[in-house]
């Protein structure tokens, strides 16, 4: 065989190779997005069973908003100042290439990169919708997920991942590092992602205020779960979903050493959850004197978000250790915020954001680089570097997220375009501006075939409502409990 043959082959052989490993790394990443994408069904039955039955469906409604408006910014905006990195000497605050997958036709990769990473920032602003429900307008909520989706999330992401942003890039020498030091870790987004969300449900539980009665004792069981059956499942869909957040976040498939990753990340991502979710339940059988089904679920997503951070970075006995922990925090957190008077009706600051905010700071404390890992935390390298740069990482995040969140929170609540009446409150949102008008139909006489909207007449009547009139639909015929 002549050399110009065994070149040929050779390029053959190359190119075969690669044209594989690009296939292996599509189809792992879209699986990956696909159960990313799915973790959007549970965060939709986790809300609805949480709320009252007469608020069910306008929580699925904003779930549906955030998925659809949502990535809709994330193809306008979002990637671009979260992954555009310009050419040159980018800076490192925020991207400003790419808009409306510009060059994308270049480089057909970014394509998988774009639904995986748009998954996430979905992900991001549905957190904040389950701690306002029951008592939040549905166009300040919109208003709310545009900047989110658009902003906050995107800048955040681009200082943590996009390889050039100020909590991590790659130096001249190719050596990792953030401005202040070593590179800020967080592998599948317990900084990035959840205490984006969590941070960002807090201030708007905060702006929005508490649901009216909530914190009455006369009326504190009208605000319990109404569907645990929902909430369980939910959790269990979320809990799948995960397999595809973290371990998908290796980004590719097509190597062992890549493979083996994503294995350990899988075992992380079980055992936390597993040792924060039980912990929980023996705690609030402790705290109540009764069982709660519904804080074992929180403790679960509790433990899931603990581990985020540093699935990919510390052996499974510290995978247990940090969801243990995890779940102690979850529990003060949670026992705070119903101190303060703060009403979260999913938890979701005590789960998301404080819990979140540990899984970062974690990677300051456990993982040893001896192990290949890139793990450089204080106990086993006995420096104080990357818990410095963990601690200011999630500092700076919850800055910048909280004081944006104010900026849209506040102006929309002033111009009474945030917080439901008294009167939706009073009957539900699904009554006043859904139909049908109940998300489940109950009753069993013939009258309940009416339950739609010719339930509701054309009677008109002002009803005072922060500071400005609203008009809403009487329905003086119906006599059923919502």
């Amino acid at each position: 065989m002549s050399t110009p043959e065994i070149l040929a082959i050779q390029k053959d052989i190359a190119t075969m190779k690669e044209d594989y490993n690009e296939s292996l790394d599509t189809i792992w990443m879209l699986l990956a997005g696909m159960l990313v994408f799915f973790m959007h069904a549970g965060f939709s039955l986790l809300e609805s069973g949480c709320v009252r039955e007469k608020n069910a469906q306008n929580i699925l409604a904003k779930n549906l908003i955030v998925v659809t408006v949502g990535f809709l910014c994330w193809y306008v905006i979002g990637w671009p100042l979260a992954y555009g990195v310009t050419d040159g000497d980018p800076n490192k605050f925020m991207g400003f290439t790419q808009f409306f997958h510009a060059n994308f036709w270049d480089s057909k990769e970014l394509f998988r990169n774009w639904f995986f990473q748009g998954a996430f920032c979905a992900t991001a602003c549905t957190i904040v919708s389950g701690a306002m429900a029951e008592r939040t307008q549905l166009k300040g909520f919109i208003t709310y997920s545009i900047i989110m989706t658009s902003i906050i999330y995107p800048i955040v992401v681009y200082w943590g991942w996009s390889g050039s942003g100020w909590l991590y890039y790659t130096d001249t020498d190719g050596t990792d590092k953030s401005t202040v030091g070593p590179w800020y870790m967080d592998f599948a987004g317990s900084g990035l992602v959840h205490l984006v969300g969590g941070v960002g449900a807090l201030c708007g539980a905060v702006v929005v205020g508490p649901r009216n009665g909530r914190w009455d004792p006369a009326q504190e069981n009208d605000f319990v779960a109404h569907n645990i059956p929902f909430c369980v499942l939910g959790t269990f869909c979320l809990w799948f979903g995960w397999y595809g957040f973290n371990p998908g976040s290796t980004l590719s498939m097509h190597d062992k050493a890549t493979a083996n990753k994503a294995g350990l990340v899988a075992v992380n991502t079980t055992l936390a959850p597993c040792v924060a979710g039980p912990l929980i339940f023996i705690l609030k059988r402790l705290q109540l004197g009764l069982l709660d089904v519904g804080g074992f679920c929180n403790g679960i997503l509790a433990g899931l978000v603990s581990i985020t951070a540093g699935c990919a970075f510390v052996k499974p006995w510290e995978a247990i250790i940090i969801g243990f922990i995890g779940g102690f925090i979850y529990f003060g957190t949670s026992t705070l915020m119903k101190k303060l008077k703060i009403d979260d009706v999913v938890d979701a600051f005590a789960v998301h954001g404080a819990c979140g905010l540990w899984g970062i700071v974690a990677l300051g404390l456990f993982g040893a680089p001896d192990d290949g890992m890139d793990g450089n935390g204080l106990f086993q390298s006995g420096k104080f570097d990357q818990l410095g740069v963990q601690v200011l990482g999630g500092f700076v995040i919850f800055v910048w997220v909280a004081s944006l969140s104010l900026v849209v929170f506040v102006p929309l609540k002033f111009a009474n375009a945030l917080r439901l009446s008294d009167v939706f409150q009073e009957v539900g949102a699904d009554l006043m501006e859904h139909s049908p008008p109940k998300a489940y139909v109950t009753a069993t006489e013939p009258d309940a075939k009416k339950a739609d909207n010719s339930g509701r007449d054309n009677i008109r009547h002002e009803v005072p409502t922060m500071g400005a009139p609203c008009t809403v639909w009487s329905v003086p015929q119906r006599t059923d409990s919502y």
